[in-house]
């Protein structure tokens, strides 16, 4: 049963990046507020604008106005971006090397610093430094089974730990001092203060891309055997059911109550909730889905697009028109966290008076008398 919980909106036509140049390709995204960096694979930075509008009929749509686009100098692609807004700047993974390059005119920084050496890079989004003017930058080196943590600073890096895998490791997530890892042959939890290591499950990385995600603090959300997509705590424990995807997931995403997944024709969403696929959305050609402050955007080689969450509320209301009670509540229960208290009582007790009359109509009188209790 579907649940229409996102739409999708383009945000970046392919004649606004590459014109009549067929040849350029979206490599990789980072998005930081209004702010939309493009990474292609000739070497070129592109800055957007995003401009989001809501029509009177509440029609979302975004105006995408280009700001700037810079070129590296290489022959290379620009594999990764990740913006680091309290320090202005933007980390641009490219040949193996990460340069700090400003996030409004996009010039190197003038001291020249860099960190090499870097297969591929991510942010800890819960630092254990505590100073706001630096970053904490996890990389996996070039050197065989080798992770290396950083501290990057406005003009400067500072390597702080080498760790080494007991495999190749392939992908990573960070949390606090817990490295989240899909190595050659499997996932496991690493304590790079400790040096503690803990195995999750088998996964075989040759096979299918591996999915390391970070959706909360001390949590994170994996691709594992058999098309599912499994929740682990830094403790090895998963405190939720998994959801099913396909064989072949590319990338995933949160925007809660909602996981969701890009495989090379659909973007699916699944709920946290109940782990029921709600939206299936066919999309070809795609090849990276990230979320972004919650907002979701997913990209083919050519385009950007934004998967706008319809309102709570209304997804609320359109379960409980089809008499899908059940869903309703626990849609309903889940949206506490995002809607200010006294708001969701309201709401609250109104869908559970909605939910009572349509179990009373369908002559459930306990299920009703409860509901209405």
């Amino acid at each position: 049963m579907s649940v229409k919980a996102f739409k999708l909106v383009s945000a970046v036509e392919r004649e606004m990046l590459m014109g009549d140049k067929s040849y350029i390709n979206i490599e990789c995204i980072e998005c930081c507020g209004k702010n939309l960096y493009i990474g292609t694979n000739d070497c070129f930075i592109y800055h957007f604008l995003l401009d989001e509008k809501v029509s009177t009929a509440g029609k979302i749509t975004f105006a995408a106005t280009k700001q700037l686009h810079k070129y590296l100098g290489l022959k290379k692609p620009v594999s990764e971006l990740k913006a680091a807004s309290a320090l202005t700047r933007l980390l641009v993974l490219c040949d193996n090397t990460i340069t700090l390059v400003n996030m409004i005119n996009l010039e190197p920084v003038p001291t020249g610093a860099r960190i090499k050496g870097a297969v591929t890079f991510t942010l800890n989004e819960n630092p254990v430094s505590g100073d706001p003017f630096c970053v904490e930058v996890c990389i996996i080196s070039v050197k065989r089974r080798t992770i290396q943590m950083f501290m990057v600073f406005e003009d400067r890096v500072q390597i702080v730990k080498e760790v080494f895998t007991p495999e190749q490791p392939c992908a990573v997530a960070v949390d606090g001092y817990y490295l989240c890892l899909a190595l050659t042959t499997q996932y496991i939890i690493l304590n790079y203060n400790t040096g503690v290591s803990q195995d999750l499950f088998p996964y075989c990385s040759d096979e299918k891309r591996p999915i390391v995600k970070r959706i909360g603090r001390q949590e994170f959300l994996l691709a594992g055997p058999g098309g599912l997509g499994m929740f682990a705590t830094v403790d090895g424990i998963s405190q939720r059911a998994p959801v099913h995807w396909s064989e072949n997931v590319i990338g995933a995403a949160l925007c809660f109550p909602y996981v969701v997944a890009l495989d090379d024709e659909f973007i699916t969403v699944h709920s946290m909730l109940d782990q029921q696929q709600k939206q299936t959305l066919p999309f070809k050609e795609g090849h990276i889905l990230q979320d972004f402050e919650g907002k979701v955007i997913v990209a083919t080689n050519k385009g950007v697009y934004i998967l706008v969450p319809l309102p709570l509320e209304k997804q609320i209301q359109d379960l409980l028109a089809s008499h899908r009670v059940e869903e309703a509540l626990v849609l309903a229960k889940g949206a506490r966290r995002n809607i200010p208290k006294e708001k969701f009582q309201v709401m609250y007790k109104r869908i559970l008076q909605q939910a009572g009359f349509i179990q009373f109509a369908q002559l459930q009188f306990l299920e009703a008398k409860e509901l209405f209790r």
